[in-house]
């Protein structure tokens, strides 16, 4: 069977005494790695699913849910202005100094967690988990789309985006057993100490960096055959790199819609949910049970969708997600028993499983690769925005109407994207009829 060009061993730039090589065979090891480091940031993220919404409402007593929601609108808007910057330090100064950095200002967050006299202290941990995930999570996706080439890019951002997710889904379960055992403070959020800890170690010590893969692969870069990418060349300057991504290309701009409304109902289920449930008598302990469903079946749903993305290609399974995201939601909404719950939460984790990775995979296909970083950070931006959208829209809604009022309202929004998408996406794969190198999970 023959191989994609962009997979074979090519060694025209040497790292040190290492050739430079675009492949997931080729990376095994740093990709490895990097799934790893990407396990930990999900971590980071975990340790709050479950115990923040309750800490809120039970030990500061904030009762409006706009208030209470405040954390995520905080955190959403510092991860989504950090992405967009993680992409363009990644270009200029390289990928691991970015990470590092990122690992950095991920230390303070659950010491401030654990000892906040008030709920100012709760904000000023969210805004600093914002903005190191932003530098975090996106170094990561953009250094294991360097390492892999096209050919493997569903499969790599499945496996970077399963890992992150699934450690949330880990972290959140787990939390709420510690909450419900220990307390809400401090022992939940000790997890998170050792998750920061970890993750700088192996950045500093272990991670390379991977910025010659990307000019490796730029100095090969064939065009599509079909010329829709003939004016995206690899000169953009950042504000046409803003436009191209947000507004101006199809395919770029529908991801990028997609996302931030894909990231809005995740807003909103990190915030109301366990609110939702515990008004319905839900213990502590359910309640981490349904927290960890959703992005369980989300990361766990990733290894297998990211690469059918690459046989089937993007565009119809990113549409199909967002409607059964909807579907779900709206399961959620008329449920009131913990079975049907169960069910929703895992339907609402399989519509974002199709999606995710998906969606990221498509950015890297229509980006030129010296501009792949910025485009990365952009689109993260609007998707990472939806944070902090889901959290207003979703606290104004639900203070004027009621919870499940807030969660039609965005079951609805949901819907619409997936019609956006199927109008006005094209399909991005253009090496889906080509054979892939290697099928197995560690081909080239």
């Amino acid at each position: 069977m023959s191989r994609p060009a962009s997979d074979r061993t090519v060694d025209p730039a040497p790292v040190g005494d290492r050739p430079v090589r675009l492949g997931l065979r080729q990376n095994i090891a740093q990709f490895t790695l990097l799934v790893a480091v990407n396990a930990l940031v999900g971590g980071m993220l975990g340790q709050e699913r479950t115990v923040l919404p309750l800490l809120g409402e039970q030990e500061f007593g904030l009762r409006a849910y706009t208030a209470g929601l405040s954390f995520i609108l905080v955190f959403g808007l510092a991860k989504a202005a950090t992405n967009y910057l993680a992409g363009t330090w990644a270009d200029r100064y390289g990928r691991k100094p970015v990470l590092v950095a990122g690992w950095l200002v991920a230390v303070p967050v659950p010491l401030l967690l654990i000892w906040a006299p008030s709920w100012t202290w709760v904000l000023v941990a969210n805004l600093l988990l914002g903005v190191s995930q932003g530098l975090t999570w996106s170094v990561t996706v953009v250094m294991k789309i360097d390492l892999v080439g096209p050919a493997r890019r569903g499969f790599a951002m499945g496996l970077n985006e399963a890992a992150g997710y699934g450690a949330v889904a880990v972290t959140a379960l787990v939390t709420g057993y510690l909450a419900q055992s220990f307390g809400l403070r401090p022992a939940p959020f000790l997890l998170g100490l050792a998750f920061a800890a970890l993750g700088l170690g192996l950045s500093v010590l272990a991670v390379r960096e991977t910025r010659e893969h990307a000019r490796l692969e730029a100095s090969g870069h064939v065009a599509r055959a079909d010329g829709r990418h003939d004016h995206l060349h690899d000169e953009l300057t950042d504000r046409e790199v803003f436009v191209q991504t947000s507004f101006r290309e199809p395919a770029l701009s529908s991801a990028s819609q997609a996302g931030l409304v894909n990231n809005l109902n995740d807003g909103l289920a990190w915030g109301l949910f366990p609110v939702l449930f515990a008004g319905a008598g839900v213990s502590v302990g359910r309640i981490g049970v349904l927290a960890a469903v959703y992005p369980a079946v989300w990361g766990v749903g990733q290894l297998v969708t990211g690469a059918l993305s690459d046989r089937w290609g993007r565009k119809w399974l990113i549409a199909a997600g967002m409607w059964l995201q909807a579907l779900a939601l709206a399961g959620i909404a008329l449920a009131d028993a913990f079975a049907w719950w169960v069910v929703a939460a895992a339907l609402l984790g399989a519509g974002t499983a199709m999606v995710y990775p998906t969606l990221l995979a498509s950015i890297g296909d229509v980006a030129h690769p010296a501009w792949r970083a910025r485009s990365v950070g952009i689109y993260r931006l609007w998707r990472d925005g939806g944070f902090a959208v889901g959290a207003l829209l979703a606290g104004v809604v639900a203070d004027a109407l009621g919870v499940r009022a807030a969660v039609w309202v965005v079951a609805a929004l949901t819907a619409a994207s997936g019609v956006v998408v199927a109008a006005r996406m094209y399909e991005t794969h253009h090496y889906r009829h080509a054979p892939l190198a290697g099928d197995g999970a560690t081909g080239g």
